[in-house]
């Protein structure tokens, strides 16, 4: 199998505001099948307790987390100067905006960039991220993520579009534009209950951080919950994104380039039909960011990774 291999894209305060346009042409010339996005929306100054990263008590947050462009506005600067490479997310937040909105947001960047968006979503863990924005409690992100599923399908889908729950109605009506294709709705999460969205609702299972052995027996759970629900457990693919941690010392997704593409490989025997590589505290700049893809790119295509 050959693998799809994609790169972050510049968001982050280390960068400057038009670096992304920059990033985005030189990213799909060196031959990068798509280019991902991440959504945080503030930086807590009381990060004590359950404001942790993760929920976890008291952990301190990235300081690249202090300012990051919004995803969608950072997905469509990259539309607009390429032609085709995907444009991913890895996560967009659902529960943080309206479930609407969103949906005509994601279908008007899908016909800009002719069918190029891989709408990557999860429900977050931020408990301040949803005070600030979530039309819905923390307590109901599931809900949230899957009402919005819901929605998005009605949205998407042919007019007149008619829905209605308990919040919102639409229609009969016609809602455009439309998107060029389906849109990919690939799904993050790795306890047992996201892990059943993704094999109930999604078209690809998105996962980071975990060694290739772990995505592999998951990977395998997610198939098996597909195939109960009736589905073909081979319309899932596997999407993962490696955070490089560095590039001397050896960690997991940390090491040199040759070590690294030993991770690809590993995660290809694992399953992984996509891997998108993320550079989030391991450059000085634009210069040094767009070398480390050159040289990645070459070395996967050396090993006949792509």
């Amino acid at each position: 199998m050959t693998l799809k291999l994609g790169f972050g894209l510049p968001q982050t305060r280390y960068f400057g505001p038009r670096d992304v346009v920059t990033a985005a042409r030189a990213l799909e010339d060196i031959g990068y099948d798509s280019l991902w996005v991440f959504e945080r929306i503030l930086f807590p100054a009381d990060q004590s307790g359950p404001h942790g990263l993760y929920g976890a008590p008291d952990a301190p947050w990235p300081d690249r987390y202090r300012t990051v462009a919004d995803p969608l506005l950072t997905l469509t600067a990259a539309a607009a100067v390429t032609s085709r490479a995907s444009l991913g997310s890895c996560v967009l937040l659902p529960p943080l905006h309206m479930p609407f909105a969103l949906a005509r947001s994601l279908a008007t960047l899908d016909a800009l960039s002719e069918g190029r968006v891989l709408a990557g979503l999860g429900t977050g863990w931020s408990i301040d991220e949803y005070a600030a924005a979530a039309p819905r409690p923390f307590a109901e992100r599931g809900a949230a993520l899957d009402e919005f599923l819901d929605i998005a399908a009605a949205v998407w889908g042919p007019d007149p579009v008619a829905f209605a729950n308990e919040r919102y109605r639409i229609g009969p009506a016609e809602v455009g534009p439309k998107p060029a294709r389906r849109i990919p709705v690939l799904l993050a999460g790795s306890n047992r209950r996201a892990l059943s969205r993704v094999a109930r609702r999604a078209d690809g299972w998105l996962m980071t951080g975990a060694p290739p052995s772990a995505v592999e027996g998951m990977l395998g759970q997610v198939r098996e919950m597909a195939a109960e629900a009736g589905r073909d457990p081979k319309e899932i693919g596997c999407y993962f994104q490696m955070a490089v941690s560095g590039f001397t010392e050896r960690t997991l997704y940390g090491g040199t380039v040759p070590q690294l593409v030993e991770d690809l490989a590993a995660l290809v025997s694992a399953g992984a039909d996509h891997v998108f590589i993320q550079l989030p505290t391991v450059t000085s700049g634009l210069a040094e960011y767009l070398d480390h893809a050159a040289e990645l790119h070459t070395a996967a295509a050396r090993a006949g990774l792509i």
